[in-house]
């Protein structure tokens, strides 16, 4: 590990509180095992003093920090893209912010990636400290993962990550403004490995994680990675014209051969309304569908909204983006 340049990437976003002591954790842990450490701290949209802590840790760690205040909060996956375009690092390790990845389990994430010779290797928990509610969110995400991006069974979608530089180079092709880290890493490739870590209580405040940013992280990997709601959206209006389709046959047969069971009591009428309802539903979802197939894919094509933007960097270089992200 001691010819090693590390990256660590951390997503700000108001941890006044845990900023300073996690960087220095960090880089006490680590700078006497790896060849150079590098800080990528992204601010994204704080609404404490984060910054102000951070400029002053940029000054102490002037050679090896680089801090990017962006004008807003664009989510954590977007700052997460805007440190990976701004490392130099032969590898990255992502973390979050909140203290409950003990920063000596990052070299087990590094040594894996190396002697493992795999591109990312996520972390994996024997216990989560997390909330309820968030464990929750994140098997459901882990599910839906499963399904759509053709996630590897028992694997754990985890933010706290170490990833290659040839991966990183590949990731960081994507320009679209709903980016999801995990199904860039899912479409890439699949030298994925594991490692073990320790996961700790949060030290101070709460999960910046809620109900509308799991759904918002749900959404970008159901809808930004995938057409598969559209192909439900045809199936759906297929089955609809077959059922149409059989309660048509169903109440002709009735009308020949007299009133099966269930049509004793139906007033004259009805039969032919519903069966029309339900064909005109069925072929309006399909219709839908196919249009929403060729608009959805012209969109993620062409929609310009941007990634990220970038406020001010600190120190003012970077290696491959000069400003915004669109």
């Amino acid at each position: 590990m001691n010819d090693v340049n590390l990256s660590i990437v951390i997503p700000v976003y108001n941890s006044e509180k845990t900023i300073a002591a996690l960087v220095n954790k960090v880089n006490d842990e680590l700078a006497p095992m790896v060849k150079q450490v590098e800080f990528v701290l992204v601010n994204d949209g704080s609404q404490d003093n984060s910054h102000d802590v951070i400029v002053e840790l940029s000054r102490q760690y002037a050679t090896s920090m680089r801090y990017i205040q962006l004008f807003r909060n664009f989510g954590e996956h977007n700052a997460v893209m805007c440190a990976l375009n701004n490392m130099t690092g032969d590898c990255a390790v992502i973390i979050d912010d909140d203290f409950q990845n003990p920063p000596k389990e990052i070299i087990k994430l590094v040594k894996t990636l190396y002697e493992d010779q795999v591109d990312v290797v996520y972390s994996y928990y024997e216990q989560k400290k997390h909330s309820l509610f968030r464990n929750w969110g994140s098997r459901f995400n882990g599910f839906v993962a499963q399904v759509i991006l053709k996630k590897p069974k028992g694997l754990y979608l985890s933010s706290f990550k170490a990833l290659s530089k040839e991966l990183i180079d590949i990731i960081i092709q994507y320009q679209g403004p709903y980016p999801y880290v995990d199904a860039l890493v899912l479409r890439s490739t699949q030298s994925i490995g594991r490692s073990l870590c320790q996961h700790n209580e949060r030290e101070t405040g709460r999960s910046n994680y809620n109900l509308r940013r799991l759904i918002r992280l749900w959404l970008n990997m159901f809808i930004g990675f995938s057409v598969w709601p559209l192909r439900l959206m045809a199936i759906a209006g297929v089955s609809l014209s077959l059922l149409a389709f059989l309660m048509v046959i169903y109440f002709i047969l009735a009308r020949l051969m007299g009133p099966f069971i269930f049509m004793q009591d139906i007033p004259p009428g009805w039969a032919s309304t519903i069966s029309l309802i339900t064909l005109f539903f069925g072929l309006h979802f399909l219709s839908m569908a196919i249009l929403g197939e060729y608009i959805g894919r012209l969109v993620l094509t062409i929609n310009k909204e941007p990634q990220y933007l970038i406020r001010k960097k600190y120190p003012l270089k970077s290696k491959k983006n000069d400003g915004s992200n669109i």
